[in-house]
Formats: C-alpha cells, sequence, structure tokens
C-alpha cells in the first residue's frame, strides 16, 4: 500500500496523493460522512504544497469521492448512482434494484388530460388527444433523486391513470399490462439549476445544478409512445455512456435509450 509520496516517480504529486486518500479511506473503513485529514495536515503528512493537495481534493470532489463543505473540512461523500439512462433500455427502477438499492416514488400527479401542443408534437398526435400526465418525485433509498413529468398517449394503456405507481416500474407495468414494448429511444442532457420549488423538492439549495434529461420513447411500430422530463439531483447522479469507435458502430447504435 503506497503511504507516501514518490518523489521519483514521472506521475505528478497531486495524483499520487489521490490515490493515497482513496486508499487510505478502503483501508480505515470510512463510510460516507466521515471526517477526512484538513489540508493543512496533509501538506504536514506528505510534505507537498497546498497547491498539490488543493488539486488532488478538487479532483476527487469531481469524482464524488468527498465533499468539500467550506468552513467545515473534507467529508467521504455518498456515493453516486451510475446510470445507464442514455445509453440502453433499462430506466431508472432497473439501474437502481440492479445496485441492491430501493427505488420508491411520491406520485404528484397521474391523469387523462388533452395533449397541448409540445407534447402532441412530440407523441405525433393531434392537439387534445387524450394523453395520460405523470408526475413522480422518486426517492432512492429514502432519499430524493430525481423528479420526472412523463407523458404517453391514453390509447395504449387506457387505465393507466388507475394504477399505483409509488414501488413499480412504468415499464415493466407498460409491458406485461398492456402489451407495449420499447424498441428505441432518443435522448438528451443538459446542466440546469434547481428552481425554489424543485430545489425544495429535491432537497437541494436553490441554484443548485441538476442533470435534465429529455426522452421520447418508440414503439415495436416505431411510433413514440412515451415523452419525459426527469430532473435529477447533480450531487447523486452520473449517467454513463459506451463508446465505439465509427469504424464498427453501425448508424444507429450512438443511442438506444428509455426511462422506468
Amino acid at each position: 500500500m503506497v503511504t507516501r509520496i514518490d518523489r521519483s516517480s514521472p506521475l505528478p504529486f497531486y495524483y499520487q496523493l489521490k490515490q493515497i486518500v482513496v486508499s487510505d479511506i478502503k483501508r480505515r473503513g470510512m463510510s460516507p460522512g466521515d471526517r477526512l485529514p484538513g489540508d493543512h495536515e496533509l501538506c504536514e503528512t506528505y510534505d507537498v504544497s497546498r497547491t498539490v493537495v488543493r488539486q488532488a481534493l478538487s479532483d476527487l470532489e469531481a469524482e464524488g469521492v468527498v465533499e468539500r463543505v467550506k468552513g467545515r473540512g473534507t467529508f467521504v461523500a455518498k456515493p453516486k448512482i451510475a446510470e445507464g439512462l442514455v445509453q440502453s433500455l433499462t430506466g431508472l427502477y432497473a439501474d437502481v434494484a440492479a445496485r441492491g438499492s430501493s427505488l420508491r416514488s411520491d406520485v404528484r400527479r397521474i391523469e387523462v388530460v388533452p395533449a397541448n401542443e409540445q407534447v402532441a408534437a412530440e407523441l405525433d398526435l393531434e392537439p387534445g388527444t387524450p394523453v395520460i400526465a405523470i408526475e413522480r418525485l422518486r426517492f432512492v433509498d429514502d432519499e430524493p433523486w430525481v423528479f420526472t413529468a412523463t407523458h404517453l398517449p391514453h390509447h395504449i394503456a387506457p387505465g393507466l391513470e388507475d394504477e399505483d405507481l409509488s414501488t413499480q416500474s412504468l415499464y415493466t407495468l407498460l409491458e406485461q399490462d398492456y402489451g407495449v414494448r420499447l424498441k428505441r429511444g432518443r435522448r438528451s442532457v443538459e446542466a440546469a439549476k434547481a428552481g425554489a420549488e424543485l430545489a425544495a423538492d429535491l432537497g437541494i439549495p436553490e441554484g443548485d445544478p441538476v442533470l435534465l434529461l429529455r426522452s421520447t420513447s418508440f414503439g415495436a411500430d416505431d411510433r413514440p409512445v412515451e415523452v419525459f422530463v426527469a430532473f435529477h439531483r447533480g450531487d447523486r447522479s452520473r449517467f454513463d455512456v459506451d463508446l465505439e469507435s465509427s469504424a464498427t458502430a453501425g448508424p444507429n447504435t450512438l443511442m438506444r435509450v428509455t426511462e422506468a
């Protein structure tokens, strides 16, 4: 186990210090919220400059390993859930379950409404066509994680508005009870700031960053069957994407997606 800076190594000091800190967290069995040595202590222990320490801790914070709180110190961060929502036909429900965590939803709204112009265009419907509107605040291990607003054509799942979506996957329900199979999807991710209402729902300060995910999912007949927008906490989520060389990837392999 590396416990000191190797001054003969070609690796930068800050990079070596990152490895030492991560190893120390594992060796000591530290848990999220546990406090790490301060900047001054790290400088003295490893005989490095404050610039080296700041660079190492900044990188570790960006990677989700530590959390730095002004005036309090540096702490082991809660691990972010790595979500494959931008690259695969799995949803949040499946991603969370695969990692041994629990997911539940506070269903804020589920009702049949006439499609406005934007929703109608996204679902390839006439404005005013009945659609099912679903709004959910979703919790991972009882911590607010993401707020989603979903719309589906009512004719593909009549009666869905009477279902309990608090603890079950929407996609599983659509497939098993309504025979709706998702074939492909189109998604985009962008950064946004949380407004006052969204921040209160997600338990974060107003103005904090969120990841805004937009999606359209298509059925076996290549017609859109679902659109949603989802606001993910930036401090709890990350999206993983697998890349392929253009020499091996086909023209339609960049994005194949949907939500749960």
